[in-house]
């Protein structure tokens, strides 16, 4: 495992728009998943760790792309330890709902990109002084993208991702707000789509955030 810049990661997954949030993952689908995903401009995925089968995804989805054709990292990520495996399983990011100071320094370590949960000013500080990349703004609906302005407005320094509620209909709020990228789950990867093996629905989902994002950036 050879870690990229972090400042590089930084821009692929800005440069996607959204991470893909692929909690109960499944081993059948994921690659189908994660490739309509691709196609509609998602090329951000984040398995989550909670799924006992996560590291062998990782892996999986991983090895599925070119280098630098995606970015793949761990969600859900509690402590160190889950932290280091998923480093090692091929995470090139890691996600918590949290800020577990463990996480971040295992990820500062192997120099790979690390997003804490946070959802006040005062968790936001703590965890970039102590090396966060970005944080995750979670669960970004409880507040809304008037909350994150509020926050981006004191703290421009620091890189946000509202995850949790992020729709359609209000992803391009978000961006407007001053988030660098989203964090989208079930609104972009429909549960009754993967059953049914309809993934050319799951491209056109993506694609409709790309455009609502990539809109939102240009105004």
């Amino acid at each position: 495992m050879v870690a990229l810049d972090v400042h590089e990661d930084m821009q692929r997954l800005a440069d996607s728009g959204v991470v893909a949030v692929m909690r109960g993952a499944d081993a059948d689908t994921i690659i189908d998943v994660a490739d309509a995903l691709h196609e509609g401009g998602v090329t951000a995925y984040e398995i989550t760790a909670d799924n006992p089968d996560a590291m062998d995804l990782i892996r999986e989805v991983s090895a599925s792309f070119s280098d630098n054709e995606a970015i793949v990292g761990a969600g859900t990520v509690l402590d160190a330890p889950t932290a280091n495996a998923a480093i090692q399983a091929g995470a090139e990011f890691v996600v918590g709902p949290n800020f577990d100071e463990g996480v971040v320094e295992t990820c500062n370590r192997y120099g790979t990109l690390v997003a804490p949960g946070i959802m006040t000013p005062t968790e936001a500080t703590d965890a970039y002084s102590a090396g966060a990349d970005l944080v995750k703004v979670f669960p970004a609906s409880s507040l809304g993208p008037g909350h994150l302005k509020s926050m981006k407005g004191p703290l421009p320094q620091i890189p946000m991702m509202p995850t949790g509620g992020v729709g359609l209909d209000n992803a391009a709020d978000y961006i407007e707000a001053g988030a660098v990228v989203v964090g989208a789950g079930g609104a972009l990867m429909d549960d009754e789509a993967i059953e049914n093996g309809d993934f050319e629905a799951i491209t056109e989902t993506a694609r409709e955030f790309s455009t609502v994002i990539d809109d939102a950036r240009d105004d």
